[in-house]
C-alpha cells in the first residue's frame, strides 16, 4: 500500500497531530496540509492525494462546501471527515456522508490529551486501512465489471442448520457501519409501508445517530426515530439504535414487544453492536424475521445472524461491488449465514419479498 494523504484542518495542533499519526501508518505518506478548504482545493491537483482528512468546521471554506467541490471535480479522491461531538457537527457530518464522504471520525474529547491521541490513532488506522482495501478491491473489480456486466441477486449455499420457516417476516433488523448512512439513505426510502417495525444498528457515537434518524425521516415513508428505553414497538416505524448504548427487543406486559436501551458492554468493540440486536430479534421473533447485513468494517453481525438463521430467519447480505467496505457482509457470507447476496439497489426489493 502506498497512500498519499492531505490533511485539512484550521487548527495547527490538529494538523500536526493527525499528520504525525498518519505518518506512523506503514505505506502512508502525508503529502501536505491546509488550513481551510480553499487552500486544500488549490493543492489537490499538484499533490495528487488518494485521501483527504477534512475538518467539518473551518473559516473561509468549510468542510461541506469543500467536499462538494471534491466530489464534483476530484471524484477519485476519498474523504474522511473530522467532526466535533456537537449537534451541529453531527448534522453537517450526515450531509457529508450522504454527499459521498468515505467515513468520519468524531474528534475525541476526553480530559487526558494522551487518551485523545490514542483514540484518534486507532480511528485513523482503521479507516485508512479500510480505504486502502477499498482501492485495491475496486481495482480488481473493474475488470470483473467490464467482462461480467451488472450485478444480480444470488442465492448462496449456506452451512449450519436452519429451522423451517412458517410464514412471512414480522420484523426487519439491519446492521451496517462504514458507508452506512449513504446506504441507508438509498435503501430505506425505497421501502413501502409493510406493516412491520425495522430496527437498525449503525455504528456511530452519541448525537450522530439522532442526526441520522432526523435525516432519514425526511426521506422515508416510515416514522424514523432514535430508539428510546421502554417504548412500545409499533409497525411502520424505523428504530435507530442510539450511539454509545446497546439496543435490543424485549417483551413487556401481555407479551407486547418493547425496546430496551442498555449500557451493557461493547461487543466486537462496538456500542451499539449488531450482534446484540440480532440475538434479541432471534429470541423475540424466531423464524418470522429478516436479517440484513450491509457495508462496514469488521465482523459485527455474523454471530447474531447465525442465531437468527438457525431459528429460521431469512438473511440478506450486500454484495462486494456495492459496499464501501466489504467487511461485515464478507464475514457473514463466508460463515455461511447469508441466504441471498444482492447489490445495494436490490436490497429493498429483497426485504419486501420476505415480508409480503
Amino acid at each position: 500500500m502506498h497512500l498519499r494523504v492531505l490533511v485539512v484542518d484550521d487548527m495547527i495542533m490538529y494538523r500536526k497531530v493527525v499528520s504525525d499519526l498518519l505518518a506512523e501508518i506503514p505505506g502512508v505518506e502525508v503529502v501536505g496540509t491546509a488550513s481551510n478548504g480553499k487552500i486544500a482545493l488549490s493543492r489537490i491537483a499538484s499533490l495528487k492525494p488518494h485521501l483527504i482528512t477534512l475538518d467539518v468546521e473551518m473559516p473561509v471554506m468549510g468542510g461541506l462546501e469543500t467536499l462538494q467541490e471534491i466530489v464534483t471535480n476530484f471524484s477519485d479522491v476519498g474523504v474522511i471527515m473530522l467532526s466535533t461531538l456537537t449537534k451541529r457537527g453531527s448534522e453537517i457530518t450526515m450531509k457529508a456522508l450522504e454527499l459521498g464522504a468515505f467515513d468520519f471520525i468524531a474528534k475525541p474529547d476526553a480530559e487526558a490529551r494522551q487518551e485523545n491521541i490514542q483514540t484518534l490513532k486507532y480511528a485513523l488506522l482503521a479507516r485508512v486501512n479500510a480505504f486502502a482495501k477499498r482501492l485495491e478491491m475496486r481495482a480488481m473489480l473493474r475488470e470483473r465489471y467490464r467482462v461480467g456486466g451488472g450485478a444480480q441477486a444470488q442465492r448462496v449455499p449456506t452451512t449450519g442448520s436452519s429451522a423451517k420457516r412458517t410464514g412471512k417476516s414480522k420484523v426487519v433488523a439491519i446492521g451496517v457501519s462504514t458507508g452506512g448512512p449513504n446506504a441507508l439513505a438509498r435503501v430505506l426510502p425505497q421501502l413501502p409501508r409493510l406493516g412491520v417495525p425495522i430496527f437498525v444498528v449503525q455504528h456511530m457515537p452519541p448525537l450522530f445517530t439522532r442526526s441520522l434518524a432526523e435525516s432519514l425521516s425526511t426521506k422515508c415513508q416510515y416514522d424514523v426515530r432514535e430508539a428510546s428505553q421502554g417504548e412500545a414497538v409499533t409497525p411502520d416505524t424505523i428504530y435507530i439504535a442510539p450511539g454509545g448504548k446497546q439496543m435490543r427487543v424485549g417483551s413487556g406486559v401481555g407479551g407486547r414487544k418493547i425496546i430496551q436501551i442498555t449500557d451493557d458492554p461493547p461487543e466486537n468493540n462496538c456500542k451499539p453492536a449488531v450482534d446484540y440486536l440480532f440475538r434479541s430479534v432471534a429470541r423475540e421473533y424466531g423464524p418470522l424475521s429478516t436479517g440484513v447485513i450491509m457495508t462496514g468494517m469488521g465482523g459485527d453481525g455474523t454471530l447474531g445472524l447465525q442465531v437468527m438463521k438457525n431459528l429460521g430467519a431469512v438473511t440478506i447480505g450486500q454484495d462486494e461491488e456495492s459496499c464501501v467496505v466489504y467487511g461485515m457482509p464478507k464475514a457473514a457470507i463466508e460463515a455461511g449465514v447469508v441466504d441471498t447476496v444482492v447489490p445495494l439497489h436490490m436490497i429493498a426489493s429483497e426485504i419486501v419479498r420476505t415480508v409480503r
